[in-house]
């Protein structure tokens, strides 16, 4: 285990505010004590027995302080008690405001107070009407949401590969602002999407600006994590750096076999950027295998712009026909034949779902490449790829500026079988990697789910166990908090949550959800401009 963890986590100690040890002389009036727990601050401190009292949405106690009036005790003893984890990269955004998704049971059961939403450059772009939504209906859990780029540049241009004129910088420019105003806490880009990916380097530092402006992050899946990972990561610090923010990245990998091991150059990047006073961060899910459409797997992005249809249009035609065909071929060689790719939800062929594409071709007794090509004319599919290196998840994870995101969404179970990570993100990273095989000590696992995340955001008053903040708590059991979803099997609820609470309401009770929807709308203010 690196021992610079333990030096970072001195430093955190001495220069964050820790969990203290006494409270003041004053009795401590509160609606519910959690008493006896091992108490983890989320900033890094290992955890020590004591109390936590809540009272309204707010945490009154934490520690060892008298009491008053209580209207309800949980014995926490042999329990762990901590700040609701804050997932920095979800997918959640129709989600959260869907009566049937809006409670987010798969999140909370995890422990997961708070998902950010507008990732990889996608989702609403109105944020105001976004979260009014949020508002009406209620939520599972608080949501905060970042301008997705991508869903901004398609709003102003299209989904065409062609290079913004002014007009459109000033537009999108003028929406970025806007959204920024309304209360979003940056902007993400997902760079090997259309249309995010046709915008140049030039075009996101220019529309960054206007994030600056008002104190955001820009958050990036960036722009490859494969064998273009260093140049990638390059250009997100970059961006970061001449737009005038902080810089993301979000899900850190090496993408592919003849990447493993590169993911130490990009750590090395990022230290350099870090050691030159630049605020660069990356969060990552603890999985080998990652998941999204099979045409963002294997169809270059040239042939992308305009959408599906013209995708069908390229591969039949005569001219671009025979080349397409070729490079998707070739990416499907690279990922095994096809066996390293899984059908994780695929409506004409349910049949399909949970079988890698090698598996169906040889099923179908055809070529790989038809089953692909048959996918895309038939709208595309979700999959999930393995595709990464144990030994670099291990390392990725034990970097005091990466915290933990799922880069899921809300399920309720079903026929499909989507990457388990919706699931099992962070009982994963803390209860299998932490606590049972001590890859990094549980209190940096906890970090990395709660005081890191809110400083990366800049989210105030929530990721730490402080009188005074919000009461998003969880309460859990050590040797029983585990992930339970698999790849075969992904709709399986987390095991070993005893008790969230979300902005002081219990949200799951004795491992049960309650069905609460106690999370709000989180929304960004803008510092006020120098004098």
């Amino acid at each position: 285990m690196p021992t610079r963890w333990s030096s970072t986590a001195l430093v955190l100690s001495l220069l964050l505010i820790a969990v203290p040890a006494a409270v003041a002389q004053e009795s401590v009036e509160a609606d519910v004590l959690l008493r006896g727990g091992t108490v983890f601050d989320g900033v890094g401190s290992p955890g020590v027995i004591g109390d936590v009292a809540i009272k309204g949405d707010r945490i009154v106690g934490v520690g060892t302080f008298k009491t008053g009036e209580i209207a309800r005790v949980i014995d926490c003893t042999g329990l762990y008690i901590a700040p609701g984890f804050i997932d920095l990269h979800t997918h959640s955004d129709n989600q959260v405001t869907d009566p049937l998704l809006r409670g987010s049971i798969n999140y909370l059961m995890q422990g997961c107070t708070t998902q950010v939403t507008g990732n990889c450059g996608s989702g609403p772009v109105d944020v105001a009407a976004y979260y009014k939504k949020i508002e009406e209906g209620g939520a599972g859990t608080n949501v905060a949401h970042l301008v997705p780029q991508g869903s901004l540049r398609e709003k102003v241009i299209g989904d065409v590969d062609r290079k913004a004129t002014s007009n459109d910088l000033v537009k999108m420019q003028e929406l970025v602002d806007q959204g920024m105003r309304d209360g979003a806490w940056g902007m993400a880009t997902g760079l090997i999407y259309v249309p995010s990916v046709y915008a140049d380097t030039d075009e996101l530092i220019s529309i960054n600006k206007f994030v600056a402006k008002h104190g955001g992050i820009y958050a990036s899946h960036i722009r490859g994590e494969g064998s273009e990972l260093l140049a990638a990561v390059t250009e997100a610090i970059r961006i970061g750096r001449e737009g005038g923010t902080p810089a993301h990245v979000s899900h850190f990998k090496a993408s592919g076999h003849e990447s493993w091991g590169t993911l130490r150059l990009a750590i090395e990047l990022i230290e350099q950027a870090r050691a030159k006073g630049e605020k660069v961060t990356a969060d990552q899910y603890p999985y080998t295998a990652s998941s999204t459409s099979l045409e963002a797997t294997i169809v270059p992005t040239w042939a992308r712009s305009g959408g599906n249809d013209e995708l069908v249009k390229r591969i039949d035609s005569d001219e671009t026909g025979p080349k397409l065909k070729k490079d998707i071929a070739r990416s499907l060689e690279v990922k095994d034949q096809g066996a390293a790719v899984f059908i994780a939800r695929y409506k004409p062929k349910r049949a399909w779902v949970g079988k890698n594409l090698k598996q169906i071709a040889e099923m179908d007794k055809r070529p790989v490449l038809d089953v692909a090509l048959e996918i895309i004319r038939n709208g595309g599919a979700a999959i999930v790829n393995f595709s990464m290196s144990e030994d670099d998840v291990r390392l990725g994870m034990q970097q005091p500026w990466v915290a933990t995101a799922s880069d899921g969404r809300a399920y309720l179970p079903g026929a499909d079988k989507p990457h388990p990570r919706s699931y099992g993100t962070f009982p994963r990273k803390i209860g299998r990697y932490a606590l049972a095989e001590g890859v990094l000590p549980v209190e940096a696992a906890i970090r990395s789910a709660s005081g890191l995340p809110a400083e990366i955001l800049g989210l105030p008053e929530r990721g730490r166990l402080t009188p005074g903040f919000f009461a998003d708590v969880v309460v859990f059991d050590p040797k029983e908090y585990r992930d339970a979803a698999t790849f075969e099997d992904p709709h399986q609820y987390t095991r070993g949550m005893s008790y969230v609470f979300v902005n002081g309401q219990p949200a799951v009770h004795q491992g049960i959800p309650t069905g609460t929807l106690a999370g709000r709308a989180l929304r960004h203010v803008s510092p006020a401009p120098a004098p």
